[in-house]
């Protein structure tokens, strides 16, 4: 309760919704102490070990909440037109970023396996942290990031083919990896 209490503030929980994230957040971290038990090596304290496994679980549960909680957009209807928004676009550029929002869409369903565009779209669009997507799809973080990784490479090299970026552009973005 404290750990969950201590970030709170932060995460904006409060009243009978943060005690039940707590009690959550102890039942999984008494889990996952009693499944780690016998590889307790006693080079600390008992209590100080368990309570590594508390915070961690509350980290954990706050994502997931954080995730579940959050309206999904539906990126394959029309809430494409909300982005420019979010990114605080000026009204002018808007016809532009429509015309360059539709391009990625189009390249997302023609270039990327279902897999890269669920991850893509959860880590990019959606701001989904890979830790949620490691649980949910059963992979690890390496994979996720390789997965988005290779999606935006697709991504860029289908808007350089269709003339959305110039090649200059693309060799410049590449060259900061």
């Amino acid at each position: 309760m404290r750990e969950m209490r201590r970030r709170s503030a932060v995460s904006g929980l409060g009243g009978g919704e943060l005690d039940d994230l707590a009690h959550q957040a102890a039942h999984d971290a008494m889990l996952a102490v009693l499944a780690k038990l016998p590889r307790f090596r006693g080079e600390s304290r008992f209590t100080t070990w368990a309570y590594q496994f508390a915070a961690l679980e509350v980290t954990s549960t706050i994502g997931r909440h954080r995730t579940s909680a959050r309206r999904l957009l539906g990126w394959e209807s029309g809430d494409w037109e909300q982005l420019p928004d979010q990114l605080g676009v000026d009204p002018h550029e808007h016809a532009e970023y429509v015309d360059m929002l539709s391009a990625v869409r189009r390249a997302m369903n023609q270039t990327l396996s279902s897999r890269q565009r669920s991850l893509f779209a959860a880590v990019v669009l959606e701001g989904t942290p890979p830790d949620v997507l490691v649980a949910q799809f059963g992979t690890s973080r390496n994979a996720v990031y390789k997965s988005v990784f290779d999606a935006r490479r697709k991504i860029r090299a289908f808007l350089v083919a269709n003339g959305y970026l110039d090649r200059a552009a693309r060799s410049a973005c590449c060259r900061r990896r």
